[in-house]
């Protein structure tokens, strides 16, 4: 089952800092499928023109006769969304130069302004992925003095380029997501640091007025964030942390029946283990899921389940987890501080979180 995650942002004033002024971002929509995971031939490069246009990225969901008609941004828009975080593959730009890698720029900058159109903001976010493992994330965890990082690097000024051409005023540069590069205390390489300072200035040579999306290393999380010394900061930067906290309740699914998983309560003082359980079977009883892949199931989530609840997952863990975001946020001077909410398994209020965002 395909989904598409909602992004919203809650933003909190930190009080006695001065404001700034990059891009403001209030509320919006992540667009995962469309210009990510580009389409591969059967050779194993990247089929060419290169990503999909809007009919194939829709049909790829449900028969477009299933979609409302007019402009699906527009709708988004209407919705009372501002902008949308567009994840983009990087690799076909990765895999090529000189005109091929300006035509697919050229691809992008029209995607970009389709959806600015709409009177929609972008958070423009290259998103690898390992369908061609040598232009996934990998090839930016050989040190920060590596080939790939540089070749990547180089990639995304090209990309700072190109949006800075659309217009600043639209659109943010995200140009890492959930970067590894663990652990994150004092025995790490340091090596993310000089990376993500490396490619602020990097696009910074390119313009100043680009908004940035500055990521923490492992995987992007909260613990990522505050290992990072944004000594690189600069009126245009934003900050990012995913949370997907507590793992065992954010990834509650059932596209796979092997790993089907459902029935834990937020907060976990709503329910108990016998419930979960019972609700799990209720579930996969639904779906069809069989005998033998229901015993399997039952034993993984039983364990799963049990450490959730003796855990005690809660709103007090959740601003105890967020409030490491907030004294960084504070011990650096960063102005505001904005909690955004995305790719939610299972959605019933605002308090739970899988993706997470700081701004000035």
């Amino acid at each position: 089952m395909k989904r598409v995650g909602l992004v919203l942002i809650a933003s909190i004033a930190l009080t006695g800092f001065s404001r700034a002024e990059p891009l403001q971002l209030a509320r919006g929509v992540g667009v995962h499928d469309w210009l990510n995971w580009a389409p591969v031939t059967a050779d194993g490069t990247y089929r060419w023109p290169p990503y999909r246009d809007q009919e194939e990225w829709l049909a790829g969901a449900r028969p477009l006769s299933d979609w409302p008609p007019g402009d699906q941004f527009e709708r988004i828009h209407a919705m009372g969304f501002d902008f949308v975080r567009l994840t983009v593959d990087p690799g076909p730009l990765l895999a090529t130069e000189g005109a091929f890698r300006e035509e697919a720029l050229s691809i992008l900058a029209s995607a970009v302004r389709t959806v600015t159109a709409s009177g929609l903001k972008v958070v423009f976010n290259l998103h690898g992925v390992s369908q061609i493992p040598r232009y996934g994330m990998e090839m930016i965890y050989g040190g920060s003095g590596s080939e790939g990082v540089a070749t990547y690097r180089a990639m995304v000024t090209d990309v700072a380029a190109m949006l800075v051409d659309v217009g600043t005023e639209n659109v943010a540069l995200e140009p890492y997501n959930e970067p590894a590069y663990y652990p994150c205390d004092d025995s790490g390489t340091g090596d993310w640091q000089q990376i993500m300072a490396d490619t602020v200035a990097d696009i910074r040579a390119i313009s100043t007025r680009l908004t940035v999306i500055a990521t923490g290393a492992c995987g992007g999380s909260i613990t990522g964030l505050t290992d990072l010394d944004p000594s690189f900061d600069d009126p245009n930067l934003l900050y990012s942390f995913h949370m997907y906290e507590p793992h065992s309740f954010t990834h509650q699914r059932a596209e796979d029946p092997e790993n089907f998983s459902a029935g834990l309560p937020w907060p976990s003082s709503a329910g108990n283990l016998d419930l979960a359980l019972e609700t799990l079977r209720a579930h996969m009883d639904a779906a069809g899921v069989n005998l033998a892949r229901k015993a399997r199931n039952m034993i993984m989530f039983q364990a799963t389940a049990a450490q959730y609840f003796l855990e005690g997952w809660g709103q007090t863990q959740l601003e105890a987890r967020i409030g490491e975001a907030v004294d960084w946020a504070q011990d650096n001077d960063i102005a505001e501080i904005a909690f955004v909410h995305g790719r939610i398994w299972h959605h019933s209020d605002d308090t739970r979180w899988s993706h997470g965002g700081l701004q000035r």
